[in-house]
Parts: C-alpha cells; structure tokens; sequence
C-alpha cells in the first residue's frame, strides 16, 4: 500500500525520514515539493499518522499501488463547502438579516444532528420568503469564491478522461453557473421556486437529498456505462455521505466529522487539487 503524505506548504527533509520511519515503508519518492509517496506502508499506524499528520497540518492517504487517476470515469462533487467555499442559502439569507438562524440550521444538518435533510432545508427556504431574485445574482457575482485547487483539479481529472458530475443539495441558479463557468458535465440541484421576481419560500420538485444525490450518482454512471466503483465522490457533510458509500473513492473535503470517519481519504489542509496527487 502506498501512503500519499501532502502539505499546503513544502515538506522537509525532517519530515521526510520521520514519515517513511513512522509508516514503516520501505522508501519515499518526492511527488512534487509538498507531497511525498511511501512505499509499502503499514496501515497499522493510521493512528500515529492522525497525530503525527494533525500536529503538522498534513493530509494523509492511503492508496493502492498501481491505482492511476484515469482508472476512474466520473468525479462526483458536492457545491456549497466542496467545490465552493460557501454555503449559499446562508449567503441568500443574509440579505434579509436572518443568516445566522438559517446557519445554525446548515451547520446542524451537515453535521447530521437534524436527521431530515428534506425538512431542514423546507425550513430555511422558508425563511427566505420574499426576498427579491436579485439576492441570488449578488451572491454569485459579490460572495461565492471556488475552493483552494477546484479548477487544477477540474483539469487534471478531465485530462485523464473523467466526466464531472456537480450534485447538491444547493440551488440550480448556481449550479448551472458553474457547469457553464468550468465547464461541467452533468448537474444536478433544487429549484427556487420565484414569483413576480420574488422567493416564494418554496423549492419545486424533488429536493436533492442524501438519497437522490446517491442515485444520481448511480444514474449518471449508468449513463457513461461505467460502475460506481469507477466513480470519485468529494463532499464535507452528512448529505454526500450515501453519495459517498456508492463511489469507488470517497473524499471528505474540509469535512464534518462524521464525513472524515467514513471517507476513504480527506483533505483538511490541502486544496481539492489534492486529489491529483494520489495516482
């Protein structure tokens, strides 16, 4: 087994030879200067390695030897927190002064302490009940910035052959314009049901969940005809936990507990970029 050690900043020497003595490999390569990869580790020592890795902000990773990027065909993300750095209905709703209500209720569901996701987020919609459309455009153009790395990555995994699936329990108005923006493949998302140029506080249709995030996953991979195994799903809360289950790789990114425990690999230090230097 391999173990993927990287650095938002340049790794030493120092800890070079700590590493590859504490994962007992056999040898480290230099992948580039803030990531190395040993050789035969044991993952016996994940434990060491979580202290180690959380004392000096280092990501970890285990992966098996020989395992290359373009094995994969689809990378699978979750928006708001993942390929973004917002949350953006805590974004909409602060421009109507009730972004810290309506937060205490985001934080709570990704930790997954509300059980519901259909119900958490029927309750913060309704809180933006008319607020004028315009919000929306705001919080593209003035607040939602891409994640450290997002585009490298974008690149990277399409140079290798993979499709690009942005699934979220978000809004399409923003979805669809980062399919058009970093040119992604397949989207999915919930509609923001608008009256007269305002909120009506309501979403239309089916509302993007845990379960339907999975199962777009698994009908999107369908549609390239490839298994889930093939497939990469990158998220940061409980909702992209099923979504995650169903992938071949699972990266919590930046992610709630929960998330981090049940995922194959997470970056807590390193941008979404990270994920190029696994293969």
């Amino acid at each position: 087994m391999n173990l993927v050690i990287q650095s938002p900043a340049p790794l030493s020497a120092d800890h070079h030879k700590a590493l590859v003595a504490l994962a007992r490999g056999s040898h480290a390569s230099v992948v580039d200067a803030n990531a190395i990869r040993i050789a035969d580790a044991n993952v016996a020592q994940r434990a060491d390695l979580d202290v180690y890795c959380g004392t000096h902000q280092l990501d970890y990773a285990f992966v098996e030897a020989g395992r290359r990027l373009r094995d994969f065909g689809l990378v699978a993300m979750d928006m708001d927190s993942t390929l973004i750095t917002i949350e953006c209905i805590d974004e909409i709703a602060d421009f109507c002064g009730l972004k810290a209500e309506v937060a205490a209720i985001t934080e709570a569901s990704m930790r997954g302490e509300i059980k519901d996701f259909n119900e958490s987020l029927t309750r913060r919609v309704a809180l933006l009940e008319g607020l004028d459309a315009s919000a929306l455009q705001r919080v593209y153009e003035e607040r939602l910035q891409l994640s450290p790395g997002a585009e490298r990555m974008l690149a990277g995994a399409k140079a290798a052959g993979l499709k690009t699936l942005l699934v979220s329990g978000g809004f399409n108005f923003f979805t669809e314009k980062l399919k058009a923006r970093l040119g992604l493949d397949f989207t999915r998302a919930n509609t923001l049901e608008i009256v007269d140029g305002k909120l009506t506080g309501k979403v239309i249709g089916e509302i993007v969940n845990a379960d339907v995030k999975a199962r777009t996953l698994r009908e999107t991979c369908a549609q390239l005809g490839i298994e889930p195994s093939r497939a990469i799903a990158m998220g940061d809360g409980s909702n992209d936990l099923k979504m995650m289950a169903e992938a071949g790789l699972s990266v919590a990114f930046r992610a709630k507990p929960v998330v981090r425990e049940a995922a194959s690999v997470a970056f807590n230090y390193v941008g979404l970029d990270g994920l190029l230097r696994l293969f």
